[in-house]
């Protein structure tokens, strides 16, 4: 046989042509048109945001909408290369989890319990419906899937090693744990007061004990030492064990009755195809067309992200309280886990598109809270009302809801609980509980004070980090006010009215017109003089919160015709947004950040990683250009919420942030809660389809829309002309139809009509 040999530029010329021949042959090929169209489910991706620009990462939560049982596996966040343990269930977001389980593989020892297992992201999957990891050192695969207040774990370990479940609890307190043949029955005391009940059974039986809290393996089946954390061992022949369980935070009995209600009969597969139809169903109500792979891995990961929470945790009509500390009776559902301070924004107005129904439960929880704490809560968790942040914008969150026709839940009670926050209640940042000389102050001369740098605090209430905020203090106060008042307008409480109505304008005290920025004041009514860029100690705290000075200059969402006066007019209003984005930061990030590490995503002085700044990129449609809004929120979009672990440039906070994602990747924002009106921004679909519970559709179509064509040339609602950047939220549930003409230049007269203003003024 002659052998041939070919040189290096022969071989090259070969693979060449061989490349064109196979390129060739591929593009004539047929196209296979059997491959399945991905469903909106599949483009959720929860490890988007998994890295937090400094602060909190968003965690792969895996959970039914709106449901108790939340898991994520425990670890620092998506740089973290080791797992502690999985939690049966998180109780509240960003504020712990109870029932911890891990597998090993390993000789029983007491330092198992603390040993952290390695994983290999390449070999993790995870959905919302779905979560499974491979622990690389131990040879154990993971699993889980969620199902209604009960949840279930599946652990494939390698043949012919242990094969140990360690259980501990991630709270100190009361605890209890029993085993009875494949019976599992524990307690576990979170947030100090609050018994939470869990049962489960195992696929087989195993040996049971406890390592106590001196680290010594005892034997036992009932294990009531606090300290205690348990184990089972299962037999060679288990290769895979199964954990099904339910919670409650009612009794242990309940604890099994929902075990036998919601899982008992259910292998995994099933359970897992449930959830997914779940997510599927919730997804499939806003459908879209064009858009980028990346757009639309946004899009549906942020709404998937916003019905992380509220969460429901009624048990046949019964329900734990941290309000009153008791079990209550009721055939509504009860929700918790809220932070109001971000979602009232977005998320509390979105869901009163999507979910109307469901928003009126949670309203009428809140109403509960009240009733039974004497409060109107604004972060409502499972053990109380988190005294967090300042405001009490759950008011804001109960006007938006009246006015877009929501009115299932004790209309009456919300209003009386609103009124007492605003009257008795302390406007202190993190502080629950009766006003104090501070809040007098506040009711008698229209603005929060003050101290100067250096000075003193005198007010033993203020909590010595969030300090006084005084400047944020009284323009969400300020807030809070007109909404209240509006409520009580469209109530007939003219008396109200008149007095809150008022209040409604203490902006104005604190707007300094020789600077245009909101400053502080002192006691006496001097101003004090500070660099709205950098003053006020960590975060600003003294005068600000999170954000400085440019920020808080833009927080009059509830009279903004009233803040362009304050500004000399619409031109000059339009130069402060433009200044706002290009201004420097006068030092570097690396200081800056040192001070306002919240204040993320930044763009000149604009941060859009913090909440507040959310409505600024639309205020450019109450001016003379409203192409930029359609410019800046394109380019936002774009910039920092991208489809991978880094994708949300601040504390995403259960849903805040997401929900701002929704609203503008599909074309309009609700600027100011309360006002039932949206305003338009730059769809990046060429379609968006909502299925309201009405059983119409609201229909927003941006013909020739794509990442060049970002400008409204000219717009159309239910096929007659639309001159102006707004439509009505009784526009939007009747099924309207907005038609968008895109192109790749503003057309700067779209928009610009100024007779429409009465809508963004007070109703």
């Amino acid at each position: 046989m002659k052998k041939f040999f070919l040189s290096k530029q022969g071989i090259l010329l070969l693979l060449l042509q061989q490349a064109l021949f196979t390129g060739i042959a591929s593009a004539n090929a047929p196209k296979d048109t059997t491959a399945p169209k991905k469903q909106n489910i599949d483009y959720i991706d929860p490890t988007i945001g998994n890295i937090g620009q400094l602060l909190e990462p968003t965690r792969p939560t895996a959970q039914l909408p709106n449901q108790v049982i939340r898991m994520y596996p425990i670890r620092k966040d998506y740089l973290d290369d080791q797992i502690s343990s999985f939690p049966l269930t998180i109780v509240s977001h960003r504020l712990g989890e109870v029932f911890s389980v891990k597998p090993s593989v390993k000789e029983l020892a007491a330092a198992n319990w603390s040993k952290r297992m390695p994983y290999d992201h390449n070999l993790e999957v995870t959905r919302p419906w779905y979560y499974s990891t491979y622990l690389i050192e131990d040879g154990i695969t993971v699993e889980f899937t969620p199902s209604e207040k009960s949840g279930y774990f599946r652990f494939t370990f390698p043949e012919g090693r242990n094969k140990f479940l360690l259980f501990s609890n991630f709270n100190d307190g009361a605890t209890s744990w029993k085993f009875s043949g494949n019976a599992l029955q524990g307690m576990e005391t979170y947030h100090n007061d609050v018994r939470v009940y869990t049962y489960g059974i195992f696929n087989v039986a195993g040996t049971t004990g406890y390592v106590d809290s001196n680290n010594v393996i005892k034997n036992a089946s009932s294990i009531n030492e606090e300290g205690a954390r348990p184990y089972i061992n299962f037999p060679a022949s288990a290769r895979t064990v199964e954990l099904k369980y339910a919670i409650s935070f009612v009794s242990a009995e309940q604890a099994k009755k929902n075990f036998e209600e919601k899982i008992a009969s259910k292998d995994f597969a099933t359970v897992e195809k449930n959830a997914k139809t779940a997510w599927s169903d919730l997804m499939s109500q806003i459908k879209t067309e064009g858009g980028t792979e990346a757009q639309r891995r946004s899009f549906y990961t942020a709404l998937y992200r916003c019905h992380e929470r509220m969460v429901d945790i009624s048990e046949d009509a019964h329900y734990y309280s941290g309000y009153n500390k008791k079990i209550n009776t009721d055939k509504r559902p009860f929700y918790v886990d809220d932070w109001s301070w971000d979602t009232y924004l977005a998320l509390h107005p979105l869901r009163t598109i999507l979910h109307p129904k469901q928003e009126e439960d949670m309203l009428q929880s809140y109403v509960r809270m009240y009733e039974q704490s004497g409060w109107m809560p604004t972060f409502p968790v499972l053990f109380g009302d988190h005294a967090c942040m300042n405001g009490f914008h759950s008011s804001i969150v109960f006007l938006d809801a009246y006015r877009k026709g929501l009115r299932n839940y004790d209309v009456e009670k919300a209003y009386e609980g609103i009124r007492k926050n605003a009257t008795d209640a302390t406007m202190l940042p993190w502080r629950n509980g009766p006003k104090t000389s501070l809040d007098d102050f506040y009711h008698s001369n229209g603005y929060f004070p003050a101290l100067r740098e250096g000075e003193k605090e005198t007010v033993a209430e203020v909590h010595s980090f969030e300090k006084r905020q005084a400047v944020a203090v009284t323009l969400g106060g300020a807030f809070d006010d007109w909404a209240l008042a509006q409520f009580a307008k469209d109530l007939g409480k003219t008396n109200d009215y008149n007095n809150f109505e008022k209040r409604g304008q203490n902006y104005r005290n604190v707007w300094n017109p020789q600077t245009k920025f909101f400053l502080p004041k002192d006691d006496k009514g001097n101003w004090i003089l500070i660099d709205p860029k950098f003053d006020g100690g960590l975060g600003g705290r003294d005068y600000y919160d999170e954000n400085n000075g440019w920020t808080y200059m833009w927080q009059v969402q509830q009279d903004i015709p009233g803040l362009i006066d304050l500004m000399g007019g619409r031109d000059s209003f339009e130069l402060r947004l433009d200044q706002l984005f290009r201004e420097d930061l006068g030092r570097s990030k690396y200081e800056f950040w040192a001070k306002f590490p919240d204040a993320t995503g930044l763009v000149g002085q604009y941060s859009m990683g913090n909440e507040p700044s959310f409505h600024i990129p639309y205020l450019y449609n109450y001016t003379s250009s409203p192409w930029k809004t359609q410019k800046k929120v394109r380019s936002l979009l774009s910039l920092w919420f991208k489809d991978n672990v880094f994708g949300i440039p601040g504390d995403e906070d259960g849903g805040g942030m997401s929900a701002f994602i929704v609203f503008s990747s599909m074309g309009f924002y609700p600027v100011t809660p309360g006002i039932p009106v949206y305003t338009i921004g730059s769809p990046v679909f060429s379609k968006v389809s909502i299925a309201l519970e009405n059983g119409k559709t609201f229909t927003l179509v941006a013909r020739n829309s794509n990442e060049v064509n970002k400008y409204i040339q000219s717009a159309k609602l239910n096929g007659k002309v639309l001159k102006t950047p707004w439509f009505t939220h009784d526009q939007l549930v009747s099924g309207c139809t907005i038609e968008l003409e895109m192109g790749p230049k503003p057309n700067k007269t779209w928009g610009t009509d100024l007779k429409p203003a009465k809508p963004f003024a007070s109703k």
